[in-house]
């Protein structure tokens, strides 16, 4: 597979809005930096201090402070490797005593070891055998938005589900009540200096996995963020040319990734607020966006019918082919491998070593009868339990579809039909895999080609149960 390296990338000025970005570690992107010659936390003395005494406190601080800030990279990679590990015993140890019976095993050395097989693309849990049928009647339905779903994500604690619409609106669900605890409505064309929300269709969002900040993208080009246990909006990102589609953060940091219809990536430093570079590839509208641990991401290129990872240290790109239509969603199901959908009917997963499809299911959702033409069912969503072999994907076509990828990635088995009626805009399974989230519409998210007027506007969350085994952790071949 050829590693293109031309026309790729628009590095961002030097200065203060076009820093070139550090290394993010996991666990350590809420640190506070200290300023240069003073403390990160100074405190307040008391008053039996004499002046000098603290001037000679504040002094020695300072000195600490700085000794802080030009630590070698050895003893930067040491320190947060201890603070990791850190914060894996006391995980660990939360869980356990939530655990009456846990058993004494080494929880931080199997944790570390699962950390390592996700990072390699090698961690795969075999739990798609173990669905049971999902219950229609236990699917619960939220409605809030007056046009159709377009897209939502969910809290990395599967507390919480935002959700936003063609309306412009946003709004943030509590999972176990279905209240609406945050609405920030959409506003009318012509307010953008006035409105605090998005005038315009929001078609993506992200949420980062420290759960901090939420990413919104919309049509007029704009990218805004937002405190998500607030829903204050805190900046936003303007540079693209026309309407945001895909937003993604790399896992365990702050930096986020954007697509466009002006058919480029931007990458961006949102703890910093800052702009940081644009790749540059796609030979039309880019239709989707994901992304994991590693400085990469994927994109899904719409016409130009190609899948696209983007190794961001490397500046070079890897290019995947094999849809005939339209490629509209893409998402990673672990480091090194991926499914795709597409217009044409069709769904592919994807090697990040092979350029063509490990398997390609065509017409997955059937044929429709479109204006007396026989045509496919557009796949106009899927989704992955991260690290296993269980897909989910939607059209129009009155149902979501479970699946099962099996034989190294290399087969995919249908499992289960769940009947839902509208345009599956959008697809999320839990973290902890007991539930799949559906925002449903009556028209597709970027376009008005149908109307399906029986169906709702709303999101649906649809529980699901398993079987009572141990989900087995293996390899990507089942070994």
């Amino acid at each position: 597979m050829a590693a293109t390296a031309g026309g790729r990338r628009a590095a961002a000025p030097r200065g203060a809005a076009g820093r070139r970005r550090r290394a993010a570690v996991p666990g350590a992107e809420g640190r506070p930096r200290a300023a240069a010659g003073r403390p990160v936390d100074e405190e307040v003395s008391s008053d039996s201090e004499t002046e000098g005494a603290l001037l000679g406190r504040r002094r020695r601080e300072a000195v600490a402070a700085e000794e802080e800030v030009e630590e070698t990279p050895q003893e930067k990679k040491l320190r947060l490797a201890k603070l990791y590990l850190e914060q894996l015993r006391q995980h660990e140890q939360e869980r356990a005593e939530e655990e009456e019976d846990t058993q004494q095993a080494d929880l931080i050395g199997d944790r570390l070891k699962e950390d390592v097989l996700e990072q390699k693309g090698r961690l795969q849990r075999l739990v798609a055998k173990d669905v049971q049928p999902p219950d229609p009647a236990s699917i619960r339905v939220f409605r809030g938005h007056q046009l159709p779903v377009t897209c939502l994500v969910i809290s990395p604690d599967d507390r919480f589900i935002f959700s936003a619409s063609k309306d412009g609106s946003l709004i943030k669900w509590e999972v176990e009540s279905g209240k609406k605890l945050c609405v920030v409505p959409g506003g009318k064309k012509g307010t953008e200096e006035r409105h605090v929300g998005h005038v315009s269709h929001v078609l993506c969002m992200a949420i980062s996995s420290d759960g901090k900040y939420l990413a919104t993208g919309d049509r007029n080009k704009l990218i805004m963020i937002w405190d998500a246990a607030t829903c204050k909006r805190l900046h936003i990102f303007t540079g693209h040319r026309d309407a945001v589609s895909g937003l993604s953060f790399q896992k365990g940091t702050h930096q986020l990734y954007s697509a466009s219809h002006d058919r480029c990536v931007k990458v961006w430093n949102v703890a910093e607020n800052a702009y940081v570079e644009t790749l540059f590839g796609h030979q039309d509208v880019v239709m989707g966006l994901d992304s994991l641990s590693r400085e990469c991401c994927v994109t899904a290129g719409g016409r130009d019918g190609t899948v696209r990872l983007w190794k961001i240290p490397e500046e070079s790109q890897l290019v995947f082919c094999g849809h005939q239509g339209s490629i509209d969603c893409i998402q990673l199901i672990n480091e090194e491998h991926m499914v795709s959908g597409a217009d044409d009917g069709s769904i592919a997963l994807w090697g990040v070593t092979k350029k063509k499809p490990l398997v390609l299911a065509r017409q997955a959702h059937g044929m429709q009868d479109a204006q007396g033409l026989q045509q496919p069912y557009w796949i106009s969503a899927v989704a992955a339990l991260r690290n296993s072999d269980l897909l989910a994907t939607g059209s129009h076509s009155t149902s979501v579809k479970l699946w099962k990828c099996s034989e190294g990635f290399r087969k995919l088995e249908p499992l289960w039909d769940i009947p839902l009626v509208g345009f599956v805009n959008s697809l999320k399974f839990s973290a902890a895999g007991d539930f799949l989230v559906a925002g449903i519409g009556q028209e597709h998210r970027l376009g008005r080609w149908w109307r399906i007027k029986e169906a709702k506007n709303s999101i649906c969350i649809i529980p699901l149960k398993w079987r009572a085994t141990v989900p087995s952790s293996e390899g990507p071949d089942g070994s």
